[in-house]
């Protein structure tokens, strides 16, 4: 998921399938007349039809199916006399497996298919490697070691078939639809939570940007999940003053995202401090955010107070990277970390620094997901690659700058984003 000021947007390269599917296409089954075999298989057997086609030769396939299967049967009219006719009406040496062999045998009997002896079970006794064949009925076919359900059926061709019911397959298929459908329903359940979470987070990031005469500013936000740990805001802190923030809270996917709803929410609810002192403000931060996280959690964080009366920064940087000023000159001003992370420390201070700003400076803001952007072949884009892309584009306008420097790094990095992506860009305007 990606937040551009307030608008998604995403992009997927794609990868290649590495695993090429491979199946079973059908077996022939020769039959007298097609038209009137379709129907016995669609009509008495409850098969589904699958494929209906005429060959360049002018010979016709049709293709069946069983219910819930991916086995094929082609029905095949072949010329009289020729020497597939004489495979008409002959054993098939297809098996078709199904759980309950007397629920099938009495359902398909009702609709008139003929069978050539009532379910039996057959069983082998591993001491004496004895195999015994008895209706199901008997008492002697309680609790066997190994045993097999089954019975032959013949079309209307006397084509015949085996129809059985394994107890060991049986299980297995019962125990694998089982798993299969509590996989379908937890992967809905997933993607339901995390569409909502995706929606929830997007109301997280600003929609509304505090007005100030002399600033031009503009974020984006592109997760490498659904949802993520980087955070950027635009908070008010009165008139012609802007709280600009970008943070880095460690981990990904709803984890850090549920971290950054904290984190956020620290920072809008106690944002009035910062009026007149952050430094106040980020120490109370720090608090809320150890007392409600686990002791390894922490985040990293630039907090920029921007006075657009004074056009002045005063900034403090809680163990993140570092932002950078470009000069109107072309000169870049590193603004290096001034205190540690955020939420490990009990016992924490800052100090805050400042800067002044001119008209045509550029304050830009971001989160490792862009320095730590690798190739395919193991390059990182790093600073010179974000620096080198801030010049280049430099001219235009914030929300420009934002998606051709984004365009730069997807271009750069590999077809998976590994990592949040988060820039912030703020321009100090003439007059």
């Amino acid at each position: 998921m990606s937040s551009f000021v307030g608008d998604p947007g995403n992009s997927n390269n794609g990868s290649e399938q590495t695993n090429p599917d491979l199946r079973l296409h059908s077996i022939h089954v020769f039959v007298r007349d097609q038209e009137r075999s379709l129907r016995f298989y669609l009509e008495k057997l409850g098969f589904h039809l699958v494929f209906d086609a005429r060959l360049q030769s002018g010979e016709r396939w049709i293709g069946v199916s069983p219910p819930n299967g991916t086995a094929v049967l082609t029905l095949i009219q072949p010329k009289p006399e020729s020497q597939q006719s004489e495979l008409i009406g002959r054993a098939t040496r297809v098996v078709f497996l199904t759980e309950d062999v007397p629920g099938k045998y009495s359902e398909w009997s009702r609709r008139g298919v003929r069978f050539r002896h009532a379910p039996r079970l057959r069983r082998v006794n591993y001491k004496s490697d004895e195999i015994d064949s008895e209706p199901q009925a008997s008492s002697r076919t309680q609790a066997p070691l190994w045993g097999e359900v089954f019975t032959r059926f013949e079309d209307i061709d006397r084509n015949s078939f085996v129809l059985v019911s394994f107890d060991a397959v049986t299980a297995a298929i019962e125990t694998q639809r089982r798993a299969h459908a509590r996989k379908l329903e937890a992967e809905r359940r997933l993607a339901y939570e995390l569409d909502v979470a995706r929606q929830v987070q997007s109301n997280l990031f600003p929609h509304r940007f505090p007005p100030c005469s002399s600033l031009e500013y503009a974020g984006i936000c592109k997760q490498a999940r659904h949802v993520g740990g980087d955070y950027y805001d635009f908070l008010s802190l009165g008139p012609e003053r802007i709280g600009l923030v970008v943070g880095d809270v460690a981990g990904k996917g709803i984890a850090a995202a549920l971290l950054m709803a904290n984190l956020q929410a620290h920072l809008r609810s106690h944002c009035a401090i910062a009026l007149d002192d952050p430094a106040r403000l980020l120490c109370s931060v720090n608090q809320l955010f150890l007392e409600n996280t686990a002791p390894s959690v922490y985040a990293t964080l630039f907090f920029g107070e921007y006075d657009g009366n004074l056009r002045r920064l005063r900034y403090v940087n809680c163990g993140h990277l570092p932002g950078f000023l470009l000069r109107n000159n072309q000169t870049v001003e590193r603004l290096s970390s001034t205190s540690t992370v955020l939420g490990l420390f009990k016992k924490w201070d800052c100090s805050m620094e400042e800067s002044q700003l001119e008209a045509g400076d550029i304050l830009l803001l971001y989160t490792d997901g862009v320095t730590e952007c690798f190739s395919e072949t193991g390059d990182e884009f790093g600073e010179d690659g974000l620096l080198q892309s801030m010049k280049r584009h430099g001219g235009l306008r914030p929300r420009d700058i934002l998606e051709a420097v984004m365009a730069d790094v997807c271009q750069f990095g590999s077809i998976e984003q590994h990592d949040d992506i988060t820039l912030m860009i703020a321009r100090c305007r003439e007059g």
